[in-house]
């Protein structure tokens, strides 16, 4: 039984990178529920690397600083597939090329593109793609855990991500004076994909992070994929203008005994 719903349903998956990451997973578990997936990467040498893996035919090239190349997209689209049951906003960026820096010494540059890039992107492809959602299509992006806590090395990215999560909460305003479409972010914790490899000191801060969790493993890229498919679906049809946490309740466990021991030298209780 297809509980979802989401079979013969096309959704467009923006922002594949590779194989780890979150738009992959989530591309695959669509095709295994029977939905058309039509996949979107920055460049088309990786078009031409992700054909070699998927075999698919329905993958487009979009550089999301370009506005042409967005409004090329809607165009490309519209041609070929005039009905999208929804999209996946799994698109970010930042510059780490200088590695870690106090968040005061952001350049100014720096910070205007990852908005640009990482938060300014999904106001845009919506906008585009606003004829061919239809009425009731579901819009899913894919932020971080927490905005409200000071990671150094996650840097001005936390911000950033507070400006994606304050998009998804005006969309959905503005798209429900005419429509139904939903907007919602799934909120990760630490992942293990390339982007994150990226971050300056990111494997201590992951292997920080799995500690804290009530389980005391990581989130898998999966189970952020599984939360974007539920949402994606008719299942989910009373969730709007919210940001869905998956973090294995890490952000309730910090004064875990074992964690505080291991951080004080102290013997636990």
């Amino acid at each position: 039984m297809d509980w979802l719903g989401l079979e013969n349903k096309t959704v467009l998956v923006a922002g594949v990178a590779n194989r780890r990451s979150v738009g992959f997973h989530v591309g695959r578990k669509l095709e295994a529920c029977g939905a058309r997936v039509l996949w979107v990467v920055h460049t088309s040498a990786r078009k031409e690397e992700l054909s070699k893996r998927l075999k698919a035919d329905d993958i487009f090239v979009c550089d999301v600083e370009q506005d042409a190349e967005i409004e090329k997209l809607a165009e490309e689209l519209a041609q070929k597939h005039p009905v999208l049951h929804g999209l996946v906003h799994a698109i970010a960026f930042a510059n780490y090329s200088e590695g870690m820096k106090p968040f005061h010494e952001t350049k100014k540059e720096d910070f205007l593109q990852a908005v640009d890039v990482s938060a300014f992107s999904l106001v845009q492809l919506s906008r585009a793609l606003r004829e061919l959602l239809a009425p009731k299509a579901s819009v899913v992006t894919i932020s971080i855990s927490t905005t409200r806590m000071a990671s150094e090395n996650y840097g001005y990215m936390a911000p950033v991500k507070a400006a994606l999560d304050s998009a998804v909460v005006f969309l959905a305003k503005s798209f429900s004076r005419f429509s139904e479409v939903r907007f919602n972010a799934v909120c990760a914790g630490l992942l293990k994909t390339s982007s994150s490899a990226g971050i300056p000191g990111y494997l201590e801060s992951y292997l920080f992070a799995e500690q804290c969790t009530l389980r005391g493993r990581g989130v898998a890229t999966e189970e952020v994929a599984d939360t974007v498919l539920f949402l994606l679906s008719e299942r989910s049809a009373g969730i709007n203008a919210k940001g869905i946490v998956v973090d294995a309740g890490m952000d309730v466990n910090f004064f875990d005994r074992e964690v505080v021991r291991r951080a004080t030298g102290s013997e636990a209780p």
